[in-house]
């Protein structure tokens, strides 16, 4: 556990002291966000906002855990691995929402097949390596049902984890320190997890991330200096759905990530109410802007989101421990 936890503190203080020249970096070059006329009229001022926060959060996650998470255990290249790929995605896709730049619009037809059908490549593969390479539990149940081995089934089942909570994570990515407030939780809540089965690569790797998440919230508080954008909020979603595959409590991603839910249920449920019965459930989706269209302020949102992440963590550890 200290290991763990002292290389994760490590982590947030390089975060958050690099965070303040790769700000000034981004703000020289220009690189800030342009903000859609579609979302809460709010949000206009946050124009140029530098983006591309991923990178610092990614770059120094992946170096601890480098540092200290593999030569722990070596399958940690898996998380690893896949953070940096759904990185790269992200990284792809944001440039293409940066000011004075050839818009990509992230959310037509052709861009969101293009990264499912990315998403999927890479929850395909790491669900085969898990089930195939990995000596990890293919299924935990709470209150000491066991373990259970489903078969080759767990290589869909796990692809969809992946893909279902790397959507989940990106679409949560929409209010300052709200898409790294409840992943620091998540990966906090996994991380404890790992440690009370002895996995203390995997608990490093979380805890690491844990750190480079609570640096970059320094500088992401409102009113943001700098956006993740989906540079950070796939790979986020990607790696932590494999750290739960890799613990073998899965089921539980949906009590830890309860906000992530929300938000890609409302989205699901936005997107099917007005192509089938042409009316919208919510003012704005994802849940999150709703919110802020009822008159909640942005800050108000994010404390009590992040709060009810928190609650779920709780709750999810303790099934795990139950």
């Amino acid at each position: 556990m200290t290991y763990a936890l002292l290389f994760g503190c490590l982590a947030a203080i390089a975060s958050a002291v690099i965070g303040g020249p790769f700000v000034s970096f981004l703000r020289e070059r220009k690189i800030g966000k342009a903000i859609s006329t579609d979302g809460p009229e709010s949000h206009l001022s946050k124009a140029g906002t530098p983006t591309l926060g991923g990178l610092l959060i990614v770059g120094v996650s992946a170096a601890f855990t480098l540092i200290a998470a593999i030569p722990k255990d070596s399958d940690v290249w898996l998380p690893l691995v896949v953070m940096l790929v759904l990185c790269a995605i992200g990284f792809y896709d944001d440039l293409g929402t940066l000011v004075d730049r050839e818009q990509r619009e992230a959310h037509d037809r052709k861009s969101m097949i293009l990264k499912l059908i990315g998403y999927a490549a890479v929850g395909l593969i790491a669900s085969w390596v898990l089930y195939d390479r990995f000596d990890a539990p293919l299924l935990l149940v709470p209150h000491h049902l066991g373990a259970y081995d489903i078969g080759p089934a767990y290589i869909i089942i796990a692809a969809f984890v992946i893909i279902a909570t790397t959507s989940a994570v990106g679409v949560t990515d929409g209010l300052d320190m709200l898409c790294g407030g409840t992943s620091a939780v998540a990966f906090a809540a996994f991380g404890t997890i790992a440690l009370m089965q002895h996995q203390t690569g995997v608990a490093t790797f979380c805890f690491v991330t844990v750190g480079a998440l609570l640096g970059f919230l320094y500088w992401n508080t409102y009113p943001a200096r700098i956006f993740m954008g989906d540079t950070g909020s796939i790979a986020l979603g990607g790696s932590l759905a494999v750290v739960a595959l890799m613990t073998g409590w899965w089921l539980l991603i949906p009590v830890i990530g309860v906000v992530f839910v929300m938000n890609i249920a409302a989205d699901v449920i936005q997107i099917g109410s007005f192509r089938l019965r042409g009316k919208r459930v919510f003012l704005m989706a994802p849940i999150h802007h709703h919110f802020e269209k009822l008159g909640w302020h942005e800050t108000t949102v994010t404390a009590r989101f992040i709060a009810l992440g928190v609650v779920g963590a709780m709750i999810g550890v303790a099934l795990a421990a139950w």
